[in-house]
């Protein structure tokens, strides 16, 4: 009965240790996970400051600064132009104002006046976290105000690439703008997330991207049910060109042809062959400048 009884203890510390070391081990996942989830989120939406300076001898430029109810001071660009319209320029996530400046030369050039500006949390703004758009909404709608008070009369157009596309429609009331240029637009702030998890972690991205989601409310103050871009261009009226890549792996091309789909009429759509999620002015060069002046011509002058 004794050794019966020993042999009992020793099985039953057994398992202990057992149990010990696999609710340790869950443990550990558990806290690498949190911490993974905790980097991403603080990589994501950490400032992505730089020194602009001057604007360049070749791009007749004044700096402006622009109070936004985002709460940030932005800084930004105005170049005057001919009289012809005024185009407003919005930069992705982590780029700031020198990301559009080749647009701003070509639309210059063209007799456009133009305004380009860092969005808050970007280049020589204030601001404490990149939002995807939530708060750039903000400094979308005073950008496009500080505009037309520069270019008083003038018809106006607004360029957005990927995040400065999300931006301009998320912005609450819509902007009043004559015409509107969408590249690499996500189409749900979930969608974009999982796109790059997935792109840059594989399975484990898959993984971490619900868990990342959760976290979206109490970082940015905002819902992903509030970040939902798809949602608002179906309630825009104004004319929209949407720009994509076939080949882009952050915004997929089946994303876009949803966006283009769900968006309301006017609109048009350009899908560059080959395109990843690049700067599509470069990629696209003669063609992008060609198509892009067409569009805003036709929609920016007096008579549209």
């Amino acid at each position: 009965m004794r050794v019966s009884l020993d042999g009992w203890l020793d099985a039953f510390m057994s398992k202990r240790r057992t149990l010990k070391t696999v609710t340790i081990g869950v443990g550990a996942v558990v806290l690498a996970l949190s911490a993974a989830i905790w980097i991403a989120g603080v990589v994501l939406t950490h400032p992505a400051r730089a020194v602009i300076g001057a604007p360049p001898a070749d791009f007749p430029a004044r700096d402006v600064s622009i109070e936004s109810a985002s709460g940030a001071l932005l800084h930004g660009w105005f170049a005057p132009g001919s009289g012809k319209g005024a185009v407003l320029l919005l930069h992705g996530v982590r780029a700031n104002r020198l990301s559009m400046l080749d647009r701003a030369r070509f639309l210059h050039d063209a007799g456009y006046s133009v305004m380009l500006v860092d969005f808050q949390a970007s280049g020589e703004s204030s601001g404490s976290g990149i939002t995807f758009g939530y708060l750039e909404s903000r400094d979308a709608a005073a950008a496009l105000a500080e505009l037309k008070r520069l270019a008083p009369g003038e018809r106006v157009g607004i360029v957005g690439t990927s995040m400065g596309g999300a931006a301009i429609l998320l912005a609450d009331p819509p902007l009043d703008a004559n015409a509107i240029v969408l590249e690499q637009v996500y189409p749900t702030l979930s969608q974009a997330l999982d796109d790059r998890l997935e792109l840059h972690a594989g399975v484990v991205g898959r993984w971490l991207a619900p868990l990342l989601a959760v976290t979206v409310k109490p970082r940015l103050g905002v819902t992903m049910e509030q970040m939902r871009p798809i949602d608002r261009i179906s309630q825009i009226r104004v004319p929209k060109l949407l720009i994509v890549g076939d080949a882009d792996q952050h915004t997929r091309l089946a994303e876009s042809m949803a966006m283009y789909q769900a968006a309301a009429e006017p609109k048009a759509l350009w899908v560059v062959r080959g395109a990843a999620h690049v700067d599509l002015c470069k990629y696209g060069g003669m063609e992008y400048r060609t198509r892009l002046l067409a569009f805003l011509d036709h929609w920016l002058r007096p008579s549209s």
